[in-house]
């Protein structure tokens, strides 16, 4: 995903790409955030590349940021446009170029979180990455590339689709607490959690995967992971 911040403000742009990293990071996705301090050279720019998401402030020297959005919607229908102003008097201009939605400055966190909640659902899914720590170099997986993982002597144990297992020094808690968030993932217990992706069946106490593996249950969570198992069967996945 590629956004566009347009304000002619250094600390206005820097304040949100601040938030909205803070944000997009919570969901994994994989986000590329790009600062214009004119609509001329977002305009420029977005000749070059498609953005996904463009923050437009209304208020700026030079062509506005409601003139920038109309010049856009002329080559492009599908950029997810927001207003970020101090005011909304332009809300009949901004249907026009169908806005996504209008920021009122100053706003809060909540209020950028609650919208970058409804961007997301607009906007197709990205497949989220997650990034850890192997042997002192960052390496970014997939979600879809994780068959499962296991907390053993403060190591997690990725196995993933390319067959390999990868090792990261980190607590099982904060390795999960990304994953928790998308629906594929089902945590075993302490320490195991499994992508239903690859899970081909579940019998007795264990999801049995696709790389022919077995990662067993917690007692008490028995229930749960069978109807986790058949839900996501019938939703078709993902």
């Amino acid at each position: 995903m590629r956004i566009a911040i347009v304000d002619d403000i250094e600390t206005e742009r820097a304040l949100l790409k601040m938030r909205l990293e803070r944000q997009l990071s919570l969901y994994g996705v994989e986000t590329e955030i790009l600062e214009f301090d004119s609509s001329e050279s977002f305009l420029a720019a977005e000749k070059e590349r498609h953005f996904t998401v463009a923050f437009l402030d209304i208020y700026m020297k030079g062509l506005s940021g409601m003139d920038a959005a109309k010049e856009l919607r002329k080559t492009d229908a599908d950029c997810v446009l927001i207003f970020t102003t101090t005011s909304t008097d332009h809300a009949l201009e901004g249907f026009q170029v169908r806005a996504f939605h209008y920021l009122v400055k100053p706003f809060s966190e909540g209020e950028l979180a609650g919208l970058v909640t409804e961007m997301l659902a607009k906007l197709p899914r990205p497949e989220p990455i997650l990034t850890v720590k192997v042997s002192g170099s960052d390496v970014r997986l997939r979600y879809r590339d994780i068959i499962y993982a296991e907390h053993f002597a403060h190591m997690i144990n990725i196995r993933t689709t390319a067959g390999k297992t990868l090792a990261t020094r980190q607590s099982f808690k904060a390795f999960t607490e990304p994953l928790k968030k998308d629906p594929r993932f089902f945590v075993c217990g302490r320490g195991a959690i499994v992508n239903l992706e690859h899970a081909a069946d579940f019998q007795a106490a264990a999801f049995c995967m696709t790389d022919g593996s077995r990662v067993y249950v917690n007692q008490e969570l028995l229930k749960p992971a069978r109807q986790a198992f058949m839900e996501f069967l019938l939703q078709g996945g993902v």
